[in-house]
């Protein structure tokens, strides 16, 4: 029987009624953002995906193309509406200004599923049903999401590895990081799709596959990649809650200030206190002094490390950093954000784009990337520190590996608002303690600040939206995960594999049997 013949039903009656196709590809994407947190309802991460696999099957690439934009209107307008607020309510952006630059972004990212739609559409048409969907579909799909992760800077939020921290299939991340867990998910959908269209035999062929996936993925999460190095560490995380929209006003300086000095007393007695992202939003020059050395002093004298989230300023070379300072009166020192926000920390195209000035508040809108250290040696542990939105690049977060012992990510979540942003964020950043294999210590300035462990599960997690002091302990660990030993290398490979093996396919001759 010909691929005609085993898909005949559902892709015929798709091509017959395209509005039909759009809405069914739209209803897909919505859904698939409600397997991310704080929704946690994974199995759409594999059924949105195989609905949108089973509309691209037999589609011809004008049609595919279309319901891969639906498709991504609906999956990016429902995951990243928060960037509506950071605009709006803390960027004091006009409204709607703010509601085009969000709408913008959102029919841009739709881009990456129609464009692959399109693609598909096009390789596919000499493919058999099994190379399509077991093959070319879950290879490309992880493609497109590594090439959205870096193109313009890039925008790795919403990876569908990231979804599965909590399942057998995070067994993967340490092998073949994020992505690698992805394509297992891709995969996964492609399975289903692959089950449903095929003959009713392959039904039990499709389960048995799934099965095999997730055994595998659970036998994986028994490994322990790395192992402990001395005794855990205390740790005090503060969390100031100070609101986004007041913490750049002048007038709330002092209160900020105030406010982390009261939670630093609180602090003593951990052997490493953590401040969040920009605590007090000013240069440490400018608090260096009065502050931050007393403070440091004080915590050291109670057996302790200050750790600090800060703006600085570098006379060298006359830029600006949003940083992570080790404060020591003898010898500080710093890692500098390496990946910045567009438009938030630096303005893109500012020749071209100087007018946004006059419409937005774009209060530290020239700050400079980072270089040098990768790490912040803190006594005898070696951090590998990271700031807000580079947690969610793994291959930044590897840099400071092997050395590092823990991980520090220091963020403010506060420009999300009360959204499903910070429960994302926090998602991400477990992902990355499952790739490394070392405990994550992640300070916010609203919550949710958490020790994470090695597996990616939550030792300790703060309330949203109140001041508060986490204290707990955190494993250091050494070690070598094989994904910080290879990276994506393996990852590229097998994609390449993939797909080729499903190219050459096509010479068997037009439409093979699935």
């Amino acid at each position: 029987m010909n691929t005609a013949n085993q898909v005949a039903g559902l892709p015929e009656w798709l091509g017959r009624h395209p509005r039909a196709a759009l809405l069914l590809a739209l209803v897909a994407g919505l859904s698939l953002v409600l397997a991310f947190a704080p929704f946690a309802w994974r199995t759409l991460s594999i059924v949105a995906p195989a609905t949108l696999f089973i509309l691209w099957v037999r589609a011809e690439p004008r049609a595919a193309a279309w319901r891969g934009y639906a498709f991504g209107v609906g999956f990016f307008g429902a995951g990243v509406y928060w960037i509506y607020y950071s605009l709006y309510l803390f960027g004091e952006a006009i409204a709607p200004l703010a509601a085009l630059i969000t709408a913008g972004f959102v029919l841009f990212l739709a881009l990456f599923p129609a464009l692959l739609g399109y693609l598909l559409a096009l390789l596919g048409r000499r493919l058999a049903l099994t190379s399509q969907l077991l093959l070319l579909m879950p290879a490309s799909w992880v493609a497109f999401e590594a090439f959205r992760s870096v193109f313009l800077t890039g925008f790795p939020w919403l990876l569908l590895g990231s979804a599965h921290v909590d399942t057998a299939l995070a067994g993967y991340a340490p092998v073949v990081g994020v992505f690698g867990v992805s394509l297992m998910v891709a995969l996964m959908a492609g399975v289903l799709a692959w089950g449903l269209l095929s003959q009713r035999r392959r039904g039990w062929q499709a389960a048995a596959l799934l099965l095999f996936i997730w055994v595998l993925g659970a036998g994986l999460q028994q490994v322990n990649w790395t192992q402990p190095m001395g005794a855990p560490v205390t740790v005090a995380l503060l969390q100031g809650n100070v609101a986004q929209a007041e913490k750049l006003q002048p007038w709330q300086l002092p209160q900020s200030i105030q406010v982390y000095y009261d939670l630093t007393q609180q602090a003593l007695g951990a052997e490493l206190v953590i401040w969040p992202e920009t605590a007090v939003p000013t240069f440490y020059r400018e608090i260096r002094d009065e502050l931050l050395w007393p403070l440091a002093d004080q915590v050291h004298a109670a057996g302790g490390a200050l750790i600090a989230g800060v703006f600085t300023y570098d006379d060298a070379t006359a830029k600006l950093h949003n940083s992570i300072v080790h404060v020591d009166r003898q010898q500080s020192s710093f890692y500098h954000k390496r990946r910045l926000v567009p438009f938030g920390e630096y303005l893109p195209l500012r020749k071209a784009l100087h007018w946004l000035d006059r419409w937005m508040d774009l209060p530290m809108a020239d700050l400079s990337p980072g270089t040098g250290d990768r790490v912040l040696q803190v006594g005898d542990w070696v951090l590998g520190p990271s700031v807000c939105y580079e947690g969610a690049y793994a291959g930044l977060v590897r840099l400071a590996l092997p050395q590092a012992h823990l991980l520090v990510n220091v963020s403010n979540d506060a420009w999300f608002g009360d959204s499903i942003a910070p429960h994302q964020h926090l998602q991400i950043a477990r992902m990355r303690s499952v790739e490394s294999g070392r405990d994550m210590l992640r300070a916010t300035n609203t919550g949710i600040s958490a020790v994470i462990d090695y597996r990616g599960r939550l030792s300790a997690v703060s309330p949203q939206f109140e001041p508060h002091v986490l204290r707990t302990s955190a494993q250091p660990r050494q070690g070598t995960t094989p994904y910080v030993r290879w990276g994506d290398a393996p990852l590229i490979s097998l994609l390449g594999l993939m797909v080729g093996l499903a190219l050459l396919s096509a010479r068997r001759g037009p439409r093979a049997k699935a």
